[in-house]
């Protein structure tokens, strides 16, 4: 099981005991990016445990890891780790953050279909995000203005896309910001001038991934992290989990669980050697 203790438990306080557990249902909650992913393991879980319910929603990585300080759910979704400060609120609320490596990812350019471009490097990506590249034929594309699609302060992906494409520079204020992969995605493939991105599970028909530097994102690429854009994706408790808690945990990390990862697109962790 890869977990990572984050904080140390208060002494005499109970963290996230079971509030939800009590009444029968494990309450899951954050990220929509890891959404498919706990989705998919929910619904395999509960076929196999069927004295167990789970209740699953999106929001945002923010949200999720809010509802953990908060202790309003048992399980906080996250597409980015967990930071310093909200380490700190849940120690001041007397619990513990644990974390839990779930999947691997890779954030991945998108573009509509019908755009000629096919590969872009990762300055020409941030200069686009910045509003210094506005035209798609200053990077070998049609003569189009650049509708630039981007996730909203709250995701997760977005706070890694910050970190790993803009490297300190902020996103440019004319960008469409949306609340979800899916809306993203939505997006891009209803725009022709359209650039986003989303998560590796999140790619389809409907749109067209750009590779970065001749390389294309995949299992592969995000495994090994050679794509320059991939990423972790969590699950934290309050605490050391027990319960119906502990055991949808465990299942996630199984090799069964790791199975339901990989059938909706998403890396599993490797195998264990």
């Amino acid at each position: 099981m890869k977990r990572t203790l984050i904080s140390a438990l208060v002494a005499g306080c109970v963290g996230l005991a079971s509030f939800a557990a009590a009444a029968g249902t494990v309450v899951v909650n954050g990220s929509t990016t890891v959404l498919p992913a706990m989705q998919k393991i929910t619904e395999d879980f509960m076929a196999k445990h069927k004295d167990i319910q789970v209740s699953l929603s999106g929001g945002g990585s923010g949200h999720g890891i809010k509802a953990l300080i908060d202790k309003t759910t048992d399980v906080a979704m996250a597409s980015r780790d967990i930071k310093p400060a909200e380490v700190e609120n849940v120690k001041k609320n007397g619990g513990e953050a644990v974390r839990y490596t779930v999947a691997i990812d890779a954030i991945v350019p998108i573009i509509h279909p019908k755009n000629t471009v096919k590969d872009l490097s990762l300055q020409q990506i941030r200069d686009i995000y910045a509003g210094r590249i506005t035209n798609w034929k200053e990077v070998g594309g049609p003569d189009a203005r650049i509708t630039v699609v981007s996730r909203d302060s709250s995701s997760g992906t977005f706070e890694t896309w910050e970190e790993l494409v803009m490297k300190g520079e902020r996103v440019q204020q004319r960008a469409l910001l949306q609340a979800s992969n899916g809306a993203v995605l939505q997006t891009v493939a209803k725009n022709p001038n359209a650039i986003g991105y989303v998560g590796l599970g999140y790619i389809t028909k409907d749109i067209k991934d750009v590779t970065i530097g001749g390389m294309k994102a995949s299992a592969e690429s995000a495994l090994s992290r050679k794509w320059p854009l991939a990423r972790d994706l969590y699950l934290f408790t309050n605490g050391q989990p027990s319960g119906d808690t502990k055991t949808l945990i465990d299942f996630a990390l199984s090799p069964e669980g790791q199975v339901s990862v990989k059938e909706v697109g998403f890396v599993p962790l490797p195998a264990k050697k």
